[in-house]
C-alpha cells in the first residue's frame, strides 16, 4: 500500500495552491498550516529549492471523531498535502494517504474513519 497519491496538473503554481485549497474546502477541509518549503530552506540554509508548499488539511469533524476514538491520534494530524513545482509548468499534488498511517494504530474505530477521510482526500486529488 502506498503512503500517498499524487497527481500532476498543467498550470502556475499559484492557481495550482488556489485550486487545491478551494477543492478541499467543498470536501470540509480547511488550511491549518502552510508551509512554504522554498521559502525556508532559502531563508536557514540559503539553498535554491523549487516552489514546495505543505498544506496541512483539516476536517474538524473527521478530527473530532478521530480524537475523541484514540487520544494521542494528534501526532498524526493534520493531513498533509504537498504542492511541488515540476518542469514545464506542471504541478505536483499529493496527498498522505491517511488509511496507511493509520494502519499503524490498532483501532479499528480509526480504521473506518481513515477510509472516509482517504475517500475525500483520493476525490480530491482526483478532480484535479
Amino acid at each position: 500500500m502506498s503512503y500517498y497519491f499524487s497527481k500532476t496538473i498543467t498550470m502556475s503554481f499559484e492557481d495550482a495552491i488556489t485550486r487545491v485549497t478551494e477543492a478541499l474546502k467543498k470536501e470540509g477541509f480547511g488550511i491549518l498550516t502552510d508551509i512554504n518549503v522554498k521559502e525556508t530552506l532559502k531563508k536557514k540554509l540559503n539553498v535554491d529549492f523549487p516552489n514546495y508548499r505543505i498544506l496541512g488539511a483539516c476536517n474538524p469533524p473527521f478530527a473530532y471523531q478521530a480524537l475523541q476514538a484514540e487520544d494521542k491520534i494528534g501526532t498524526m494530524l493534520p493531513c498533509n498535502v504537498i504542492v511541488q513545482e515540476r518542469p514545464g509548468s506542471r504541478v505536483e499534488v499529493s496527498a498522505v494517504d491517511p488509511a496507511a498511517s493509520m494502519a499503524a494504530v490498532d483501532n479499528p474505530k480509526l480504521s473506518e474513519l481513515a477510509g472516509q477521510v482517504r475517500a475525500k482526500l483520493k476525490g480530491v486529488i482526483d478532480g484535479l
